[in-house]
């Protein structure tokens, strides 16, 4: 076990085995990135993760493609899928098929502020109707039978007035598990971030309350909780910015390259992208990136946008492992079942944590 690790919250019928999680994340929490966030913090130290939503419009998803959602690795923390959508009958058909794919939780997404989830009255549309909400979530936990079914939400549409109201919604419709994004649709990602949302929300229902928004550090998501009363605590940002703050370690420069060059392998050989795409993905996590840095900007220097100014792939990466000293590994040829570590490994790999 990591040093000052916390074990997860005693809940019944919730999979997890620590009580930080990583945030389910449009275009970034694909298996590629998941696998390596997961290789790096143990099961005592990060304790579940979410696919990116797949989105249910007027038909369900077939269990292939929920399959595929959740990747060919697997490690001792669970991969619960997320969905998104507001056909009843579509959504049901999706939860049975998401445990059938071998999901252990399904989460429903109530919080996505993209035009086209508004559009289509999905994600964040529903903050205006906690009955909505309701109906969506009861569709769902009826569906999964005993199985878990988890909310994601905001803390409201344009203001936070309806938070207690979508909290109770959800645990009225059979959610175990609410998380709570502390910023309302209109405020998107700002950097500012009010917990007390948080902290409402918690002592709003008896179930329990995932906390998410603003956490930047391990030590951030032990205050989060602590401030809260929330019983888990997620970080979305914060973990494109240092995939290894579920367990506290430090990365070294050569540690964080070997990261940003691995994902950029697996991009290419798994997950379909061409150079463009690859470099694309590996910039958007430069825009946020803080591992291996240290003071003065450490080895990407001060000048962030120098690094996201470079199109080419080969060149970008090129200049992470000179920057860095790090190496590329060759993991993405290795068959996909060869890559999942063992439990002993994975907690072996964060064996020495700091806050």
């Amino acid at each position: 076990m990591t040093s000052g690790a916390t074990p997860a919250p005693a809940v019944a019928g919730l999979p997890f085995t620590a009580p930080y999680l990583l945030a389910p994340m449009e275009g970034v929490t694909e298996p590629c990135f998941r696998e390596l966030v997961l290789a790096r913090n143990g099961p005592d130290d990060l304790g579940g993760v979410f696919t990116e939503f797949a989105r249910v419009v007027d038909h369900p998803l077939p269990v292939a493609h929920l399959r595929r959602h959740l990747g060919p690795a697997r490690f001792p923390q669970p991969v619960g899928i997320q969905l998104m959508g507001s056909d009843l009958d579509a959504l049901a058909r999706s939860v049975e098929h998401a445990f059938a794919a071998g999901a252990p939780i399904v989460d429903l997404n109530f919080g996505c502020p993209a035009k086209g989830a508004l559009r289509t009255c999905a994600g964040s549309a529903l903050l205006r109707d906690p009955a909505a909400v309701e109906r969506l979530v009861r569709c769902a936990a009826d569906a999964a039978g005993a199985r878990p079914v988890s909310a994601k939400i905001r803390a409201g549409y344009d203001d936070d007035r309806l938070l207690e109201d979508l909290a109770r919604a959800a645990e009225q419709g059979g959610a175990r598990l609410l998380t709570v994004h502390c910023r309302t649709r209109r405020e998107g990602y700002r950097p500012e971030v009010d917990w007390t949302r948080l902290a409402r929300a918690a002592a709003a229902v008896g179930i329990p309350v995932c906390g998410n928004g603003g956490a930047r550090t391990r030590a951030d998501l032990e205050r989060m909780r602590r401030e809260t009363g929330c019983a888990f605590a997620m970080a979305g940002q914060g973990a494109l910015a240092d995939p290894w703050i579920f367990s506290g370690r430090a990365a070294s420069p050569a540690e964080a390259g070997a990261f940003l060059l691995e994902y950029a392998e697996l991009l290419r050989a798994r997950g379909g992208f061409g150079e463009r795409g690859v470099a694309g993905r590996v910039k958007q996590l430069l825009n946020h990136w803080t591992a291996g840095r240290g003071p003065g900007g450490g080895w990407m220097g001060r000048d962030r946008k120098a690094w996201l100014r470079v199109r080419d792939a080969g060149e970008l990466l090129g200049r992470i492992a000179r920057a860095t000293g790090a190496r590329r590994s060759g993991a993405a040829e290795a068959p996909p079942a060869q890559r999942a570590p063992s439990a002993a490994a994975t907690a072996a790999s964060t064996s020495s944590a700091g806050a």
